[in-house]
């Protein structure tokens, strides 16, 4: 199948849906900085500090940055999807690079640049696990990691209001509006695989998480959030009945 979608600035992608490509030996497009180090050695510093609150917005671009990788990872390594399907990662990886350029920018007017503070690579880590099975990538990366930070955005922005940012509190208030769609596009394909093989969504993903050691998440949920995302008052339930940990980084994309 092959279709010709736009960018958002009007000039036509080609798609070739049917396209078996060769997986690069490194991650594209990575840079040599940041220095990534495993999560709990992120060093936690208040935002009420400048260099606190760069280190902040830092992490949050670091995850932005992640957020296109994943959205082009999956383009790209599992063929065979109908043309929705990779026009909708398309639109996700443009808003995702909007975003991790609002936050580089404003990281840059306090004085920093991407790359000046350690990162962790707890979103990639995922990506990896999952990358010969689709189900589990769209159960695990999108439902999962990055509907985490549907709940980390109110806390989050709190945070940078607190510190007197309010130019970071209106960032995370259009990457919570882009990332609810994203979430959704996430729940309507991992909805899609499901359907296709016959297996009950809300079943499978528990068979995922356990197969694929996916943390379990944390409260408080930002449940309007998750509802406008497209999860399911079943899928909600389960969600608040698990037992938590606290192992999961608080975070955006």
């Amino acid at each position: 199948m092959c279709g010709r979608a736009r960018h958002p600035s009007g000039q036509p992608y080609g798609i070739d849906s049917a396209a078996v490509l060769i997986p690069p030996a490194t991650v594209p497009g990575r840079p040599a900085r940041p220095e990534l180090v495993p999560p709990f050695n992120v060093k936690q510093r208040s935002p009420r500090s400048p260099q606190g609150l760069a280190a902040l917005i830092h992490a949050l671009a670091h995850i932005e940055f992640n957020a296109i990788n994943l959205a082009l990872d999956i383009i790209w390594r599992f063929p065979g999807m109908p043309e929705a399907f990779y026009t909708d990662w398309l639109r996700v990886a443009h808003e995702e690079a909007l975003h991790f350029d609002l936050l580089s920018r404003h990281l840059q007017s306090m004085g920093y640049q991407y790359g000046d503070f350690p990162a962790h690579d707890g979103l990639w880590e995922m990506a990896e696990r999952t990358a010969n099975d689709l189900m589990a990538r769209l159960a695990l990366v999108p439902r999962t990691l990055e509907a985490r930070g549907l709940d980390a955005s109110p806390p989050v922005r709190a945070k940078l209001q607190s510190a007197g940012d309010t130019v970071g509190a209106g960032i995370i208030d259009i990457i919570l509006r882009d990332e609810i769609t994203h979430v959704a596009i996430g729940n309507d394909w991992y909805r899609y695989v499901c359907e296709q093989q016959g297996l009950d969504p809300l079943t499978q993903y528990a068979v995922l998480a356990a197969q694929y050691r996916a943390p379990r998440l944390k409260g408080p949920f930002n449940l309007e959030a998750r509802r406008a995302a497209g999860f399911t008052e079943a899928e909600l339930d389960a969600l608040q009945s698990e037992p938590v940990s606290t192992t999961v980084p608080q975070g955006l994309a």
